[in-house]
């Protein structure tokens, strides 16, 4: 039987005429060109370096930062940590000064009292080792919480309000949470590590609540970029962590019958104060003996 493209030989392509017409592509061909085609995206591609001047010291300095509209949020946890597909954006959000150390949120870097760059002066930057400039691709959740951490102890030194300092707790609390997930399970001390790390979490939690609680009692809101309905949401889940139910049901419930939440944070309130019914039910069962 004549090929289809036999004849050829008459135009010269005589060496063409047994080509096949639906050539069936190789495995290793087939992988090859996939990973050609679809190239794997790494954490530092959603990075650039900005560059900040520093209120305290007016230098200039740079820190690395997710590019905006580039990671995609792919969901959130029960009290709103953010959960993004190829970078942990909470490594991101402080910025630090690497020459006097003053840091703090990227909401509240630039924004200081005179009074309250002087405390910094007096209690950070004078003490401060100053640090080469920053030539890491990516951040370490532990060099992101040694940042976290220089945060809160700025906040803490300029006297800042109660609200700012209970956020960076509780935005600590969710990178340990996310130190916790990347944790090798295979590594023998891999229960020892995750102990310490929830016990971490809980600590920074537990002082996130409180001070979102005192805060609430002091300042207007928007509070912390959030309104009323989300801080009052955040509140009654962290409640619940540590079974202050009475103040979980009052929060949540100011939530569902609030005019001012929107039909999405009323839905999210009505899924947990079931979940969180049906937990103290079992728990009060459990109690009884029952």
């Amino acid at each position: 039987m004549a090929g289809l493209l036999s004849g050829l030989g008459r135009l010269g392509l005589g060496a063409l005429e047994n080509m096949e017409l639906y050539a069936k592509e190789k495995p290793e061909e087939k992988k090859e060109k996939e990973k050609k085609a679809v190239p794997v995206l790494q954490e530092q591609d959603f990075l650039f370096n900005k560059t900040h001047t520093c209120p305290i010291c007016d230098k200039e300095f740079k820190s690395r930062t997710v590019k905006v509209g580039k990671e995609r949020l792919i969901g959130s946890d029960a009290d709103l940590r953010p959960r993004h597909e190829h970078v942990d954006m909470l490594k991101y959000d402080v910025i630090v000064c690497p020459r006097c150390g003053y840091a703090a949120l990227s909401r509240y870097f630039k924004f200081l009292t005179l009074p309250q760059a002087r405390f910094i002066k007096e209690k950070i930057s004078a003490n401060f080792r100053p640090r080469d400039e920053d030539k890491r691709e990516i951040y370490t959740y532990d060099e992101a919480l040694d940042r976290y951490k220089l945060a809160l102890v700025n906040a803490i030194v300029k006297m800042a309000k109660p609200s700012e300092k209970a956020y960076i707790c509780l935005k600590t609390a969710w990178l340990l949470r996310g130190k916790g997930e990347h944790l090798d399970k295979e590594d023998e001390k891999y229960e020892e590590k995750k102990k310490k790390i929830d016990e971490d979490e809980r600590e920074f939690l537990k002082n996130a609540l409180d001070g979102f609680l005192e805060a609430r009692q002091t300042e207007n809101f928007p509070m912390c970029g959030m309104d009323e309905s989300t801080v009052d949401y955040i509140i009654a889940v962290t409640a619940a962590k540590f079974e202050q139910y009475d103040v979980a049901t009052k929060m949540i419930s100011g939530v569902i019958t609030s005019p001012n939440s929107n039909s999405r944070m009323k839905d999210r309130a009505r899924t947990f104060r079931e979940q969180m019914l049906k937990e103290i039910k079992a728990k009060s069962a459990a109690g009884s003996g029952k």
